[in-house]
């Protein structure tokens, strides 16, 4: 079973991408959209979005990470794509599923899905800028407004080169609320012959279960799920395989992944913001980690790099000593 992990803008960028590929059971992962509007990109602009392109595009747990581009500019679109791969890109993601009003209301993102002929133009011309041996994917929804053009839009990405696409289980008005439509995902993939992947409200063993049983995928992309269950992954790969289920991740692995968390962010988050990484990873992980409201209250008044520093070493040490106080 492949399982791909979803970006999440400010979240879930290369530093988290850098923590999570650390514990196991990704076998890929898609960059945060670098957002094409009618010029070609410096490759400084690559690189800050996605600097694992200097390791073979890959973090260095060697999970591939592929860039994703996001736009409406066919042309210049495929330009951007050729650049990356000239800087040794891994493949190529088109974002035709971003919902935020700023993305949509500049066409991008799920806006798009209202035309379908300009998803077919987008994908070909990419598939042609960029050698035929690295993959073009694609992600959507199920729609902008409704999901009634589904069909139409998945076929006009197959049909441009895609090979590859992730079905996100809503449409654009949907945004993030439950249910996930996995439904809807087996229509579309009846209609085509590329690998679908189904991603939407995986956030437990029982949800990739009954996400592969209703969309008939065998591939997932793991979003939310994972950030906040980060031995997701391992879990359900593990019991696809009829094994028995890993040992959940503890309260003092995750401290020392909020460590690694922030002291990777230290060289690209400017330090006034670098504390809210932590506090939005943190809120995530009070679904699996009860020990995760607590530090989240703690930390929610601290502001200062400093201040955090010391929160956090006091709780690894608090970690360390309890064993030997048992």
């Amino acid at each position: 079973m492949t399982l791909l992990l979803a970006p999440m803008e400010g979240l879930l960028d290369h530093s988290l991408r850098e923590v999570l590929t650390q514990v196991g059971g990704v076998q890929r992962c898609v960059s945060e959209f670098i957002r094409v509007s009618g010029t070609l990109l410096p490759d400084k602009a690559f690189l800050r979005v996605v600097p694992e392109l200097r390791r073979g595009s890959a973090t260095r747990a060697g999970v591939l990470v592929r860039p994703q581009l996001l736009g409406s500019d066919p042309a210049c679109l495929a330009d951007n794509a050729a650049a990356l791969a000239a800087l040794g890109a891994e493949g190529i993601d088109l974002n035709f599923g971003c919902p935020a009003k700023a993305v949509n209301r500049h066409r991008g993102g799920a806006v798009l899905l209202d035309e379908p002929e300009l998803l077919l133009r987008i994908v070909a011309q990419v598939r042609r800028a960029v050698p035929a041996h690295l993959p073009v994917s694609a992600k959507m929804r199920l729609g902008h407004l409704d999901d009634s053009r589904a069909e139409e839009c998945a076929l006009a990405l197959q049909a441009g080169g895609a090979g590859e696409l992730v079905v996100h289980a809503r449409t654009k008005l949907q945004g993030y609320k439950p249910p996930a439509f996995w439904d809807r995902i087996a229509d579309v993939r009846a209609v085509l012959h590329i690998p679908v992947v189904a991603n939407g409200e995986v956030w437990s063993v029982q949800d990739a279960r009954r996400c592969r049983e209703h969309s008939g995928c065998d591939a997932l992309m793991l979003g939310r799920g994972m950030v906040a269950n980060p031995g997701l992954a391992l879990a359900i790969a593990a019991d696809q395989r009829g094994l028995a289920a890993p040992a959940p991740i503890s309260w003092t692995q995750t401290l020392s992944m909020l460590q690694h968390l922030w002291n990777l962010t230290e060289a690209h988050v400017a330090p006034s913001h670098r504390h809210g990484r932590l506090k939005q990873w943190l809120n995530l992980l009070r679904r699996s980690q009860p020990a995760a409201q607590g530090a989240f209250d703690a930390l929610r008044p601290l502001t200062q790099p400093q201040a955090v520093d010391q929160w956090l070493a006091a709780q690894i040490s608090e970690q360390c000593l309890a064993p030997a106080m048992a």
